[in-house]
């Protein structure tokens, strides 16, 4: 035990995270109190991000992908724990209605764009009919080809209108997307999120892998991905969050704020 141990140990954080596990360790609680005062530090950085785009009428899209089960909600809840409720919007759209489906299929992702000085998060996006829509046979092959040959197109006509565009791909192993099923099921409060695309996704691992593939090698013209590892749930946040930080070019950004520290995490998520 070092003397900066002993003083993180000694403070309200470090009481709470000693009190909070059923079993004594020291490690795991230094872990947690180290995660927790890093992820603040990015959290006060994320919300000087969105005064600069509400002061400057920027406007910012965010897409968060992954596969079911990787942690996307999660984290872009502590992305935005602290950010006023009136300048970001969180996305999550159901199936689309009878309507949607006979319009151009970028036609209700459009009406959620960002207006002036608004980031927009996305939790899944139109990236649904590039994996999901095709694995599950929920779009036809020439509906999914035309989504391939346009989708390029649609983010360059978003950034070249101003708007700025981050995709995020939350990537989990086989073996890691089994246990957080187990886990989601095996819990009263989590079991609403387990639906029958949940069920399949197992069976189907190889046909994701293969339209998820095909994804990075075709849909990087305009914007690229940041594949996110997020077999650790905390360390995908904190990497979520950097990215971020780093991506957007705003002037009044605090390097020490987003600077990669080295931060050993072996908490169990």
């Amino acid at each position: 035990m070092t003397d900066k141990n002993i003083q993180l140990l000694n403070t309200k954080k470090g009481i709470e995270a000693l009190l909070r596990q059923k079993q004594f360790n020291i490690s795991k609680t230094l872990n947690t109190i180290k995660y927790e005062k890093r992820l603040e530090k990015l959290q006060e950085e994320m919300l000087i991000l969105q005064q600069w785009v509400a002061k400057n009428n920027k406007k910012v899209i965010i897409l968060f992908e992954g596969r079911d089960a990787a942690g996307k909600g999660g984290a872009i809840r502590r992305v935005i724990q602290h950010l006023p409720p009136r300048a970001i919007r969180v996305v999550a759209l159901p199936k689309p209605n009878e309507t949607e489906m006979g319009q151009w299929y970028f036609q209700r992702y459009i009406k959620r764009l960002p207006n002036e000085g608004e980031i927009v998060f996305f939790d899944r996006s139109w990236y649904n009919r590039a994996v999901v829509e095709p694995v599950n046979g929920f779009c036809t092959p020439a509906e999914y080809e035309t989504f391939m040959n346009q989708v390029n197109d649609f983010e360059k006509m978003i950034q070249d209108s101003g708007i700025y565009l981050l995709k995020l791909y939350f990537s989990i192993t086989k073996s890691e997307q089994e246990r957080r099923f187990k886990d989601i099921v095996s819990t009263p409060t989590k079991k609403w999120k387990y639906s029958d695309v949940d069920r399949r996704a197992i069976s189907l691992w190889d046909e994701y892998t293969k339209y998820k593939e095909v994804m990075f090698e075709k849909t990087q013209v305009a914007a690229p991905w940041k594949i996110i590892k997020a077999n650790r749930k905390t360390n995908a946040r904190i990497n979520a969050f950097e990215y971020i930080l780093k991506s957007i070019p705003y002037e009044t950004k605090n390097v020490k704020n987003i600077k990669h520290q080295t931060i050993k995490i072996v908490l169990k998520d």
